[in-house]
């Protein structure tokens, strides 16, 4: 039997039994499907992780104080005061080869008052640099500088979604009033949309301020939530990291060997830590989905154990008439793998449909095609590891005894 009459005796023998051919591929179908879509959907998770971590800015070195620490020699942990500072941030400035950009934050939830309504907002207190750090632009007005910041004005920079709750109108918002506290500000530039942040926030419900303005006349506190510094580039951001710590420490009077009083993290540490924990995610799904491909091929052995026995007769007479061993085989083993694939393809067209619906539904999937292709493999084999039993067993049949079948 050429390749031809091979594969047109299998598909007439397939399309002689649609639906028990349909149903005994549903578990190959379920399993390929469930695979795609589950990698889709992790990956998708990971890329749209990325991007809002990216949105945080680009080379993004960020130093927050540590609260508590170990005493050398100690057991207990004890607080230590935030010791991050307006000079460390200055000192940074001046010393770090590495940085592009660095800005002391201080930060602190306000009820803020503006002519069409009230709200809980973020209040930043930034340096002129940090816009440059986030890659934020602005979409009206403009920014403050230095010489803001010296003289502790009351201007303020509002995020859009601000923007909406205090005026309703982006239009109206450039020289009216809000009040932050007790204090009122003139509001003087509006930001570009940001949109979520790494952990889902709303960036563009934020008010930056002179950080000066901020320290003095909203917080009174001369400490720092964190200093954010851009680097040069991503290759030195190891470099970078080193050096900020070195002048940190040089300017808290930590002596070799102690622990530092503050904790330097960047936007690619951020990344490769969603990344992996993403990719932990994802596999562990398309692991739990891969059982289904197992069970599927447990069902295509069986249907195939019932087909041999039912074409029982039918074996015999091939062999009465010349048929080998190897051509009975083949014949099982290529109805196998063919309704493996059959399903396979099936479910990678499912895959695309549902990760379509998935997408219109705000849902962010990521179709990888090294895992269609490995699917799709996997399917096969599923096809050749399970039904090669049933095949064999038809090959191994007695001719007399095959014909003598009822």
């Amino acid at each position: 039997m050429n390749i031809t009459q091979l594969l047109y005796s299998c598909f007439r023998n397939i399309f002689r039994n649609r639906m028990r051919s349909l149903l005994t591929s549903l578990g190959i179908i379920i399993g390929v499907g469930s695979v795609i879509i589950m990698v889709a959907i992790g990956e998708g998770a990971q890329r749209d992780i990325e991007n809002r971590i990216a949105s945080m800015g680009t080379n993004l070195i960020q130093i927050m104080p540590r609260r508590m620490m170990m005493r050398p020699g100690q057991t207990n942990t004890v607080s230590r005061p935030n010791r991050l500072t307006k000079s460390d941030a200055a000192k940074l400035a001046a010393e770090a080869s590495y940085g592009t950009a660095i800005s002391g934050l201080s930060q602190r939830n306000y009820t803020v008052i503006g002519p069409q309504g009230s709200a809980s907002v973020q209040v930043m207190g930034v340096e002129p640099g940090y816009l440059t750090i986030r890659s934020w632009d602005i979409a009206q007005g403009g920014f403050f500088g230095d010489e803001d910041l010296q003289q502790r004005n009351r201007i303020a920079v509002l995020g859009l979604t601000t923007v909406n709750s205090l005026f309703g109108n982006s239009d109206e918002a450039l020289g009216q009033q809000i009040r932050i506290g007790t204090n009122h500000f003139t509001v003087t530039g509006i930001l570009a949309k940001k949109g979520a942040g790494a952990f889902g926030n709303d960036q563009d419900d934020v008010i930056m301020v002179p950080l000066d303005t901020a320290l003095y006349r909203l917080s009174n506190s001369q400490n720092l939530n964190s200093i954010a510094m851009s680097v040069v580039s991503k290759g030195y951001m190891e470099a970078a990291q080193r050096e900020a710590e070195l002048i940190l420490r040089e300017a808290h009077k930590l002596s070799e060997g102690t622990t530092t009083d503050f904790e330097i993290m960047n936007s690619a540490d951020l990344i490769d830590m969603a990344s992996e924990t993403s990719r932990s995610l994802t596999t562990l799904l398309a692991a739990i989905a891969g059982v289904s491909l197992l069970v599927g091929g447990i069902g295509i052995m069986n249907i195939m154990l019932v087909s041999v026995t039912e074409r029982t007769r039918e074996i015999g007479i091939r062999m009465a008439v010349g048929a080998r061993k190897r051509d009975v085989l083949f014949q099982f083993l290529s109805e196998s793998i063919i309704l493996s694939l059959l399903g396979g393809f099936i479910g990678i067209a499912l895959a695309f449909l549902v990760c379509r619906i998935l997408e219109a539904l705000g849902i962010s999937t990521a179709i990888n095609p090294v895992i269609v292709a490995a699917a799709a493999l996997f399917a096969a084999l599923v096809g050749v590891s399970f039904g090669y039993y049933p095949a064999r067993k038809a090959a191994g049949l007695y001719p007399i005894d095959a014909l003598r079948y009822e």
